[in-house]
């Protein structure tokens, strides 16, 4: 885990780990959401990058009745 810390303007530097891991570039837009008393930010990605990032998910569950 890392700590960061808020500048004046409240800005925070992604650590680099964390930049390379999730392959963000300089300019890249994050949704920001704040859920149960946390900052989450979210990389927008590309539609095109997102292609088969579900293939090979399990669609064999049981589906409640108004989700058919």
């Amino acid at each position: 885990m890392h700590s960061v810390t808020v500048s004046p303007k409240y800005q925070v530097v992604i650590p680099k780990s964390v930049r390379e891991a999730l392959k963000l570039k300089p300019g890249q837009k994050m949704q920001v959401v704040e859920f149960a008393g946390r900052i989450e930010l979210i990389p927008e990605r590309d539609i095109k990058e997102l292609r088969g990032f579900l293939k090979g998910i399990n669609t064999e569950f049981k589906r409640e009745e108004d989700r058919v």
